[in-house]
């Protein structure tokens, strides 16, 4: 597994398998919503609210999926829950492709939360077959494929679901399975039996403990903040980005998806392009910081521009935010031996479940407060602001209070 042509392979395999499920998802953007309407009788503000809760519900299963299936990999092996979650993926998407009623799209966006926290393995995977020195540019590819995915995903749906609207789910559904067997016969294990943890301990996997062992690792703990601020930080694009610009600049919904599609495509050129050099030259905590206050930046500007032209200039940055989620994993993945990878991705990924939660609520209130008069001026980029505010304190902890791997003494 350390030779370079297998760890070639299985990198690529991850990249395909992590782009195929994010396009997957992203085939159900535009249609979605759509399809609640439908199921609800045509009462769009009724619809609205579910698909609210859709969101939310998606978030607490990412929470409780995360921690187990990151444990459980590092008990059994990456490769089967790998391969798992991809064909839960698939038999959930022929489920909501079916779904006869709103009752049914709640069973299948449980379901698709769920087996989603495969993720957590499929990270514990590149610690597997990476050397620390080059986890970050293997993180990076990772979110590279999420950003490809996530650019391709909503456009191929927008022209399936023209035709037919559960087309997508269908098509989703193809992928899924297609995903599933590319792995079941390119995808080796990476997790030899003597490096896995002896026993399988629920009271290990569960989201609580997940956290209390972010707490109790050295190094760990300011990591973790950062994070978790980022992952809420993000939360602001989905749920206010729309609104912020239908309401400052007048942009239809084809121009909003223009923007969120170049995000995406800036995303993965930056993560899949510029990490290993990057990383090279300033190191995994140097990494971070920048790609932090790029952010910050980013978010500033964009709240910022009361002329579309300079929101457009905030784009570029967004994407080069992205520079940081790699680099702060692979500090994360430094810092904890091979029978902990899946745990600690676990771990990782309910906090983005606990952003998930928290966030909409948080920022969309924030918006509405802003435009609504009530604090005495208006302020409609005050979401951006927080977001900015939540970046820089990210840079902050990882400047100060983080060290990096050679200096800790770490693996």
């Amino acid at each position: 597994m350390t030779a370079g042509g297998p760890r070639r392979a299985t990198l690529a395999f991850i990249f395909t398998s992590v782009a195929l499920d994010v396009l997957a998802l992203g085939v159900m953007i535009p249609v979605l919503p759509k399809l609640v309407v439908e199921l609800t009788g045509g009462e769009t503000a009724h619809a609205a609210e579910i698909y609210g809760l859709f969101a939310t519900l998606w978030a607490v299963m990412q929470f409780l999926a995360q921690p187990l299936l990151g444990a459980l990999s590092d008990r059994i092996g990456r490769r089967p829950v790998i391969l798992a979650a991809n064909v839960g993926l698939a038999l959930d998407y022929v489920l909501m492709a079916l779904a006869p009623s709103v009752g049914w799209l709640f069973v299948g966006r449980a379901i698709s939360g769920f087996f989603a926290g495969g993720g957590a393995a499929a990270q514990a995977y590149i610690a597997d077959v990476t050397p620390p020195e080059k986890r970050a540019r293997g993180y990076g590819l990772v979110g590279a494929a999420f950003g490809l995915g996530f650019v391709l995903g909503p456009a191929l749906g927008g022209l399936l679901g023209s035709v037919d609207p559960r087309l997508p789910f269908w098509t989703a559904a193809a992928l899924g399975f297609a995903n599933f067997l590319f792995g079941v016969f390119v995808l080796p294990e990476s997790l030899p039996r003597e490096r896995r943890t002896p026993v399988f301990e629920w009271r290990r996997a569960n989201p609580i403990a997940a956290f209390a062992f972010l707490g109790a690792t050295t190094g760990l703990g300011s990591l973790a903040l950062a994070h978790f601020l980022q992952k809420l930080a993000h939360v602001a694009l989905p749920a206010t980005f729309v609104l912020y610009a239908h309401h400052r600049y007048g942009w239809d919904d084809l121009r909003v998806g223009a923007a969120l599609a170049a995000v995406g495509l800036v995303s993965a050129i930056a993560q899949g392009a510029l990490v290993g050099p990057a990383r090279a030259r300033l190191g995994e905590r140097g990494l971070a910081v920048l790609g932090f206050t790029v952010g910050a930046a980013s978010f500033l500007l964009s709240g910022l521009a009361a002329e579309e032209l300079f929101f457009a200039l905030a784009i570029p940055l967004m994407g080069l935010w992205s520079l940081a989620a790699p680099a702060v994993t692979g500090l994360a993945s430094q810092r904890v031996a091979a029978d902990a990878q899946g745990r600690l991705q676990g771990a990782l990924g309910g906090l983005g479940g606990v952003a998930g939660i928290v966030g909409p609520g948080l920022f969309t209130l924030a918006f509405a407060r802003g435009i609504d008069g009530s604090l005495g001026l208006e302020i409609p980029g005050i979401a951006f602001f927080a977001s900015a505010a939540m970046l820089l304190a990210a840079a902050f902890v990882v400047a100060r209070r983080v060290q990096s791997a050679s200096s800790a003494g770490m693996r």
